[in-house]
């Protein structure tokens, strides 16, 4: 009976398994390094922010503001307040002090559609700076957040769900017919089932945020397209990682898109407020890139898409062209003769 027990037990624990099973752990270690890591404590860091002042005290504001311990804000000097709120209209900075020569209370420009912490901060930075020589800040929200948009994290959380359904129907596909396409037929048919799911979920997301909820004020045709594109690059690329690698792609997906892309995408806490590292790789991952784009299509009337549309159109790209190759690549190599001496 324990030798039975035991031939069971060691048919059940094989390679393959063991390997998956280390493949989780370091997958739920990585998870916790990589959220606790970006999150744990956010701090402002080169902030794009402008100075309106008179000529002389422009100078002098800039120079002290950048010399701020830590380098909280990058600042820069602009002609007036109209230059400002056109600046944070266009996304080129996060925000500008009108400096006002007339009186102790100066103005803070701010935009909480872009991520009501970052504007937070802004805003507790700006009173001890100005506390310390004796003045005050009103502060105006040039691109405010919806109300009915706790923080501005709507946005974040409409991207993050097309990207987990886009990988899950991915993995759904690979599992029920093999994670490696046979041919560039089923490569293809794979691919033209993620477009559909694409125009589908990307559609009723657009609906659910608008619509239905009122969290989104943006257009609904403008976030169906770029919920289409979320969910198309996302699933194209976890396809072409299963391809290349087969069930282990999904892990790899769950990496770049859950593990790396989540806590770098801008959400919790815009990008300048969070560390080096994932400041760098948020907007080069589709998360980062898809709650960038939804933000300006809510809040900036479409202002400074190219790069982030670019980007998960690069992801799209990439995720067909490497599914077809591996399906053509498998294809021939199950056609090609076994070696003389090895069963074919």
């Amino acid at each position: 009976m324990k030798q039975s027990t035991l031939s069971e037990v060691r048919s059940a624990v094989t390679p393959r398994a063991t390997l998956l099973v280390i493949g989780v752990v370091a997958l739920q270690l990585l998870f916790v390094v990589s959220y606790v890591g970006a999150l744990h404590e956010p701090k402002l860091r080169d902030v794009a922010f402008g100075v309106v002042a008179p000529p002389a005290a422009a100078e002098q504001t800039v120079r002290r503001l950048d010399g701020l311990p830590g380098s909280p804000l990058d600042p820069r000097a602009l002609p007036d307040e109209a230059a400002a709120r056109k600046q944070i209209e266009n996304r080129d900075i996060d925000g500008a002090l009108v400096v006002n020569p007339g009186g102790t209370t100066d103005t803070l420009l701010v935009a909480s559609g872009s991520g009501k912490a970052l504007a937070i901060a802004l805003g507790s930075l700006t009173d001890n700076v100005l506390e310390a020589e004796g003045r005050t800040a009103r502060t105006v929200d040039v691109a405010p957040a919806s109300p009915h948009d706790f923080n501005g994290l709507s946005s974040f959380y409409l991207v993050i769900g097309l990207c987990v359904g886009a990988y899950l129907c991915a993995s759904i596909l690979a599992i029920s017919t093999g994670a490696r396409p046979a041919n560039p037929t089923r490569a293809a048919t794979r691919l033209g089932a993620m477009a559909l799911v694409a125009l589908a979920g990307g559609l009723g997301c657009a609906i659910i945020v608008g619509p239905i909820l009122g969290a989104l004020p943006g257009s609904v045709w403008a976030l169906w397209g770029l919920g289409a594109l979320i969910v198309f690059a996302v699933g194209a690329a976890t396809l072409a990682l299963q391809g290349l690698f087969g069930v282990i792609g999904i892990g790899l997906a769950i990496l770049l898109v859950v593990i790396l892309g989540n806590p770098s995408a801008g959400g919790a806490f815009p990008a300048p407020m969070l560390p080096p590292f994932w400041e760098a790789i948020g907007p080069a991952l589709p998360p980062g890139a898809g709650t960038w784009a939804a933000r300006s299509i809510t809040y900036f009337d479409g202002n400074s898409m190219t790069s982030s549309l670019l980007v998960l159109s690069a992801w799209a790209v990439a995720g067909v062209v490497i599914t077809m190759l591996a399906a053509v690549l498998r294809q021939r190599r199950a056609a090609e003769p076994s070696p003389p001496g090895e069963p074919s």
